[in-house]
């Protein structure tokens, strides 16, 4: 991973990363899409602007498929993450980073050091730390921090879960890894019952993408 990239991203950031011309970026991009590999988001922060990621549930079916098919055995053996420190962040940090930083504490046994905090931090959202509940999580006694109060940590591995975050929050320039996971905004739903669907939807996305984090973490070789 190199130092800055990010997923989800803009169709003009592909392009960049790639270096290929914007139309076979569309084309392939199409494809993917067609495929169900790719998911296509609208900005939190600017709805003009769009953010396509990788469909990590159908990813991993794939992958599940093909391991199967070769008889590739998986490794779920994890190196000594004790010494990491990943910063969340979001607008709020009252859901989506909550729930991160709750999966990344219990999917890494507690080993890494993690912070989560917000441009404009609110209250803990009841609905987060009920769908936590349901997967046997508790984030009851998380708080709502600003971002300023993790100026002096020096994180390995910042990510963003909200589009508004990545336009608003500092960059820590010694962080390895910086990654912006677009995850639309559950609280923005407003009918109750489709806001608890909207939230168990965020929950389970963003469980996929801190496995995916925890395996990058795990082999050092791949960070840099």
């Amino acid at each position: 991973m190199q130092r800055g990239q990010q997923l989800p991203a803009q169709g003009n950031e592909l392009v960049e990363q790639t270096g290929l011309p914007q139309n076979l970026v569309s084309y392939h991009l199409g494809l993917l899409r067609q495929a169900g590999l790719v998911q296509v988001h609208k900005s939190d922060a600017d709805a003009r602007v769009t953010y396509y990621g990788v469909n990590l549930a159908a990813l991993t079916a794939h992958y599940a498929q093909l391991g199967a098919a070769l008889a590739i055995p998986s490794d779920q053996g994890r190196q000594d993450l004790s010494a990491l420190t990943v910063v969340v962040l979001c607008r709020a940090n009252s859901a989506r980073s909550q729930m991160t930083e709750g999966w990344l504490r219990a999917l890494s046994a507690g080993r890494l050091i993690v912070r989560s905090a917000g441009t404009h931090p609110a209250a803990l959202h009841p609905l987060a730390e009920q769908v936590m509940a349901e997967v046997d999580i508790d984030i009851g006694h998380h708080h709502a921090k600003h971002v300023d109060v993790l100026a002096q940590l020096r994180p390995d591995v910042v990510v963003t879960v909200c589009d508004i975050a990545r336009e608003e929050c500092p960059v820590w320039p010694q962080a390895t890894t910086q990654l912006h996971w677009s995850i639309p905004d559950p609280a923005a739903v407003t009918d109750p019952e489709a806001q608890l669907a909207a939230f168990r939807v965020a929950r389970d996305e963003l469980r996929l993408r801190v496995e995916g984090l925890l395996a990058l973490l795990a082999t050092p070789s791949r960070l840099g």
